[in-house]
């Protein structure tokens, strides 16, 4: 028989589950620093999965849970004193740290494939990065198109394996594993709460996947300051909001703060010098001509950078490239900074309860299952969509699970002020601030229950807004209105038809119907187990009967999807 967690069980277990952040005393006060210099600045940071990222004092934050802008200005100290170094397949793992240690103490390193064997190496000092690229050479060969770029990108050579000696090299994989392997998985656990924690787990965003992603930012950083030497690089999006899969693509924002006259400096006298400078006729501009520039250096000078884009009369002009090296697909902008608190909130709401990070990664695995979402620009809902879509579900809980962005903002202080380009950005950012509620309902209800919640969604009539969490009229006509949570006047939607409106709320009426049935009872033993409950969900089979709005239309409505209905409407009726 399955297992049916109880209240206090699941309590527990969201206890036990808790994301808590191993770390180190001595680095505390340094750390503080940090976050108080970076506490108002517009920024973003990894979320650390397994990281060794220090901790604050304990009563500094709940749980000892860092500030989005401490851990992105650890991550990016990280990446400073690290490098990235393209081995030969048969190099002896043990034998990278013997070599590099000759210029100093070597704080963490791992391998990983890509394009070939890759290794990122991270120094205790960025004294070592200095002395390691003083000893490097450029490669002497007759071709004179060759480029003469120095980077923190390095091949080894002349350090193979022995003969005979077998490789230690353990590999840290960068992808997801195949969907039908997660349903194998799956089906072996007990409890449909575990295989959603286990889902989670075998997507999320690795330590060595974040800790690459950041260093790729920092080889850009590199090339970009060239030409603006106080610029930064900074990942933001699926890389740092906490709701990253394993393969997503890596989204960077081009800092320019600290060189634009953003953060103004005080005169130490009563003299003013400034710099020279050419004015362009609008910002729009300016960002063009940045990433024109950045663009064509990335192009021509970038070591594993291939297939660059410029796509600088899109809305949000922007550089497209593939990194070899990480395997990565890279999306470079500028002054995107309302993105930016889109990723801050999303990392906010995901630390606030584990059950948040654990629903989205379901929901969003089970979208890309049947094709709600897809990586292809299309009429699909976007995994934004769908991730907003998993907030306002949670907000309307009772007691709600997370508090609305109208809450958050009430309760920020006089540094959390955030207005960008007229928009009001502020919401609190220490969760000393935030009370929780005592919700203790399962992974289990929560996801059948979304599914129920979203069958009977009047989206004809209403709209999704997670500033107040709660259903308000739509604005406009388009099939799905999800309210921009910053941008208030934009729908982030609008590119969904109605035919896949349709198809979804058809996926989530077969799916509720499937979690209520006795099939999704876990199987009591076998070598090859059957799959069921949140394995049952993701099989392609399962929803053969859901097609297009057409076809739909010639057959006759399914049994159970009628009887889910039925049941759900005698629900939601009041009693006599």
């Amino acid at each position: 028989m399955r297992m049916r967690p109880t209240s206090a069980t699941m309590a527990s277990s969201i206890a036990a589950h808790r994301l808590h952040m191993s770390g180190r005393s001595n680095l505390a006060k340094c750390l503080q620093k940090v976050h108080n210099f970076c506490h108002r600045r517009v920024g973003t940071t990894a979320v650390p999965v397994r990281a060794d990222v220090p901790r604050k004092d304990e009563n500094s934050e709940k749980d000892g849970r860092l500030s989005f802008y401490a851990v992105q200005a650890h991550r990016q100290e990280q990446a400073e004193r690290s490098v990235l170094i393209n081995c030969h397949p048969k190099t002896n793992e043990r034998n990278i740290p013997k070599l590099l240690s000759l210029h100093g103490e070597i704080k963490k390193y791992f391998i990983y494939e890509s394009y070939g064997t890759y290794a990122v190496v991270e120094f205790s000092s960025q004294d070592s990065v200095s002395s390691l690229l003083e000893e490097a050479t450029v490669p002497s060969n007759n071709h004179e198109s060759m480029v003469p770029y120095k980077s923190r990108l390095l091949t080894l050579r002349g350090l193979t394996e022995v003969t005979n000696q077998q490789s230690s090299k353990q590999s840290h994989p960068q992808t997801t594993i195949p969907i039908n392997e997660l349903i194998q998985r799956l089906s072996q656990d007990e409890s449909i709460d575990q295989q959603i924690i286990s889902l989670t787990e075998a997507y999320q965003l690795t330590e060595e996947n974040s800790r690459l992603r950041f260093l790729v930012c920092s080889l850009l950083k590199d090339i970009a300051a060239a030409y603006f030497p106080e610029c930064a690089i900074k990942p933001f999006g699926s890389t740092v909001n906490g709701f990253g899969k394993l393969g997503c693509d890596l989204d960077m924002f081009l800092d320019l703060d600290d060189v634009s006259g953003r953060n103004l400096k005080t005169p130490k006298s009563g003299l003013t010098l400034e710099y020279q400078m050419k004015q362009a006729t609008s910002e729009r501009a300016a960002t063009q001509s940045i990433l024109s520039v950045i663009g064509e250096c990335i192009d021509q000078f970038g070591p594993g950078c291939v297939g660059v884009q410029k796509i600088l009369n899109a809305r949000c002009p922007l550089v497209r490239f593939a990194h070899q090296p990480s395997g990565f697909q890279c999306d470079l902008t500028a002054n995107n900074r309302v993105a930016m608190k889109s990723s801050e909130l999303l990392y906010l709401y995901g630390q606030l309860d584990p059950r948040v990070r654990h629903l989205v990664f379901t929901v969003r695995c089970w979208a890309r299952a049947h094709g709600v979402t897809s990586s292809i620009p299309g009429a699909w809902i976007t995994n934004f969509s769908v991730t907003v879509m998993v907030l306002f579900f949670l907000q309307g809980r009772s007691p709600s699970i997370i508090p609305t962005l109208d809450h958050l903002r009430d309760l920020a202080g006089p540094a959390d002020k955030s207005v960008i380009e007229g928009n009001d950005c502020t919401f609190v950012s220490d969760f000393d601030r935030i009370q929780f509620r005592s919700n203790t309902e399962t992974l289990e209800k929560l996801l059948c229950e979304f599914f129920e919640f979203y069958a009977t969604f009047a989206f004809s009539k209403k709209s999704i807004n997670i500033r107040k969490g709660k259903e308000q009229n739509k604005p406009e006509t388009s099939p799905l209105h999800i309210q921009n949570p910053f941008e208030t006047t934009l729908n982030v939607s609008k590119n969904v038809n109605g035919t896949q409106l349709e198809r979804f709320v058809a996926l989530c009426q077969e799916s509720a119907w499937l979690l209520q049935q006795s099939d999704t009872i876990a199987p009591k033993g076998g070598r090859t187990p059957t799959p069921w409950g949140l394995a049952t969900l993701l099989l392609p089979t399962q929803v053969a009967g859901v097609k297009s709005r057409k076809k739909r239309k010639r057959e006759p409505a399914s049994e159970r999807i009628k009887s889910l209905l039925e049941s759900l409407k005698n629900k939601n009726q009041p009693k006599s």
